[in-house]
């Protein structure tokens, strides 16, 4: 399994910015996809992740009414959509893959994980 993330880059206090997140090498459909970030000096926090099939979303009290998770089965690839962002939000944004099909927002429940991208938000 091979996930690629991509998306980040610098922007301003209330702008937006679209996470994608590219998957391959899964041999079965029914896998969750999550978005994380982690902080300088902070822990990793899960922010949002969606079941493939059936489109189940969760989101953390930090994403809700701002961030849109979405997924387009026919690229094998997942959205973040960020609205409205806040300095609070910069931080290295990882896309992460579990098996179980179960939606989670804890980190050692994700089996694969992709390589960051920096989302930085100036004030």
């Amino acid at each position: 399994v091979q996930l690629q993330a991509s998306g980040g880059g610098l922007v301003q206090a209330g702008g937006s910015l679209r996470l994608s997140c590219a998957a391959s090498g899964f041999t079965f459909d029914d896998y969750v996809i999550g978005w994380f970030r982690q902080a300088p000096g902070k822990e990793r926090e899960g922010v949002s992740c969606i079941r493939r099939t059936d489109g189940s979303i969760y989101y953390a009290d930090s994403a809700k009414g701002r961030f849109t998770i979405a997924t387009d089965n026919t690229k094998n690839t997942v959205y973040l959509q960020m609205n409205g962002l806040k300095p609070e939000d910069t931080a290295v944004y990882y896309c992460a893959g579990r098996s179980s099909g179960l939606l989670g927002s804890d980190p050692l429940e994700y089996d694969y994980w992709g390589q960051g991208t920096l989302v930085t938000v100036s004030s």
